[in-house]
């Protein structure tokens, strides 16, 4: 600077600097130097877990260990402390518990190997052993506790619920209703709003069990006859905490129970056809009921409620814009809500229930594409017995909610006293990609604002326990490609390459997981293939399936020092 000064005084020329791109500065990925920095900065109050987090970007499943033998089970999922992982018997009658034995139980095995895979060149005795052998270095069968009988009942290997302590397991049984004897008119139609038998979706008996994953032993469970309560993916059960919520679709009632400390399901109320505990005595001392609830003309509680909100809704707005359109729009369509049916629901926390209601058609899984159809999430306090607020599926108001908020439906970390999230409302790019999806919605052929908010808000409710914890799928730790994993925990579409996970804050590639088996022949296009992901709460270690047909091949990815 004070030479060009001298250069421009005198009549010189100044120096013309070029100037190049500057590269961007990487931070030190050195795990000592940030175990270092841990020790001699404290950081800034309330991040200390949001730092110690951070070092997964330095340990991570770096090494696949393809299409190992594992025992004639389906597998499920880790308890939230990590300890136990659940799979269910080939024939579902029985619940298999495995102990865990940490992310480098195995590592023996694997001396000497680099790479990001088992080599090709590993003869075959030696390749051989260590699929035949992986999985009981991993998991050591704890107890197997049978749970259904020879009657054709079997579980259900898409549903479990884990307590928030991992004490306790609850899973979902269910078998046909006989045809020979077949249940009467009314023990399928208990109240006014059951629905009318789908022979697509046939009336089956639930029990729910409850078990104890310490011992295996079954502490207690409930019993739901000529019944329909889906069970897959957990989307007819709901756990917060220790409330449980189940919803009997067949016959329009949520059943409400708490679970205790020592194992047992304590009833706590049913909300539907009444919604206080003491509903049936008033009503019945007031007014003459008939024998069968069925013939009932009344309607029932929870729906009355419903109505009521949609009417002095209605009224208010009629007060406001000085208008009668909205008490008119009310009953024109009057008839079209008393046939409303329950669909859906979640515990929103112990007290508050997202209900959503749509057509009986929807209801009883007579239609094709439900997301399309109009519906309505409705928002109740249960100590209360008040519907507090009522959506359609297009309203910009639960949408701001649900973007905002989204945590608060997910409740994925409930068991962790820090919510390690990754959702739009929580983290920039979750936000990011969520953004991008409802932009690819409105500007698509058939598309716009309206089905964009239709699209979205059919995620709503949302199933329990649905969503992964790994600090691997989080976000603004790595960068990933969501089409083929995601934090939500159902089967994606598989890919022929691996999925490449990059630091957030280098951009460098730090690991790679390979589903299905690598090298092998691409299948035809006819087939279907399908993978999905169990991570652990926090080692690094994830379990891939891959389903192509019939055919099924497992994966182990997990940490390997070469």
């Amino acid at each position: 600077m004070f030479n060009d000064e001298l250069n421009e005084r005198f009549g010189g020329q100044p120096r013309v600097e070029h100037r190049s791109i500057v590269p961007r500065k990487i931070s030190p990925q050195n795990i000592v130097y940030h175990l270092r920095q841990r020790e001699i900065n404290c950081g800034r109050p309330g991040t200390q877990f949001h730092v110690a987090r951070n070092f997964y970007k330095n340990i991570f499943p770096n090494f696949t260990v393809i299409n190992l033998e594992k025992p004639p089970c389906f597998l499920r999922k880790f308890s939230p402390d990590g300890r136990y992982f659940i799979a269910f018997s080939a024939d579902q009658m029985s619940l298999e518990i495995y102990e865990f034995q940490g992310p480098s139980a195995a590592e023996d095995m694997l001396e000497n190997m680099s790479g990001d895979y088992l080599p090709p060149d590993l003869p075959d005795l030696v390749h051989a052993r260590i699929r035949s052998q992986m999985f009981s270095r991993f998991f050591k069968l704890k107890q197997v506790t049978s749970i259904t009988s020879s009657n054709g009942e079997s579980l259900n290997r898409e549903c479990s619920l884990f307590t928030d302590d991992g004490r306790y397991v609850i899973v979902g049984s269910a078998v046909y209703v006989p045809e020979d004897p077949y249940p009467s008119f009314y023990v399928m139609y208990r109240n006014n709003e059951s629905l009318s038998p789908n022979p697509k979706s046939p009336l089956e008996d639930y029990t729910l069990h409850l078990i104890e994953l310490e011992t295996g032993r079954r502490c207690d469970s409930r019993r739901f006859q000529c019944d329909k309560i889906f069970l897959s993916h957990n989307q007819g059960l709901y756990l917060y905490r220790d409330t449980l919520a189940v919803l009997s679709v067949q016959q329009q009632t949520i059943h409400i129970y708490q679970v205790s400390p020592n194992g047992q399901f304590v009833d706590v109320r049913t909300i539907g056809r009444y919604c206080y505990d003491d509903d049936q005595y008033l009503i019945s001392s007031t007014f003459p009921r008939p024998e069968h609830p069925y013939k009932d003309q009344m309607i029932n509680c929870l729906k009355h409620r419903f109505l009521v909100h949609l009417y002095r809704k209605a009224r208010d707005q009629c007060t406001a814009l000085n208008s009668r359109q909205p008490l008119v729009h009310f009953y024109r369509y009057f008839e079209e809500f008393c046939k409303l049916r329950m669909w859906k629901m979640q515990l929103l926390d112990e007290n508050h229930l997202l209900i959503k209601y749509a057509s009986e058609d929807i209801a009883a899984l007579k239609v094709n594409d439900p997301n399309s159809q109009p519906s309505f999430l409705v928002v109740y306090a249960i100590q209360l017995t008040e519907v507090l607020a009522v959506y359609e599926n297009t309203s910009e108001e639960l949408l701001s909610l649900f973007e905002n908020f989204c945590d608060l439906f997910r409740n994925a970390t409930l068991h962790s006293k820090a919510q390690f999230t990754c959702s739009a409302s929580s983290n920039v790019y979750a936000r990011q990609i969520h953004q991008h999806f409802k932009q690819t919605i409105v500007n698509a052929k058939f598309g716009g604002q309206t089905e964009a908010i239709k699209r979205l808000l059919s995620q709503l409710p949302i199933s329990s326990q649905s969503y992964s914890s790994s600090p691997y799928l989080d976000l603004s730790l790595f960068s990933y490609d969501d089409k083929w994993i995601s934090v939500m925990e159902r089967p994606k579409a598989c890919g022929d390459h691996p999925v490449r996970f990059y630091a957030r804050d280098s951009g460098l590639l730090k690991f790679k997981i390979h589903a299905g088996i690598v090298g092998s022949k691409s299948p035809p296009p006819s087939a279907r293939r399908l993978v999905a992901f169990t991570f652990h709460p926090f080692e690094p270690f994830a379990i891939s399936v891959q389903r192509t047909n019939a055919e099924y091949v497992v994966n182990f990815h997990i940490r390997h020092i070469s």
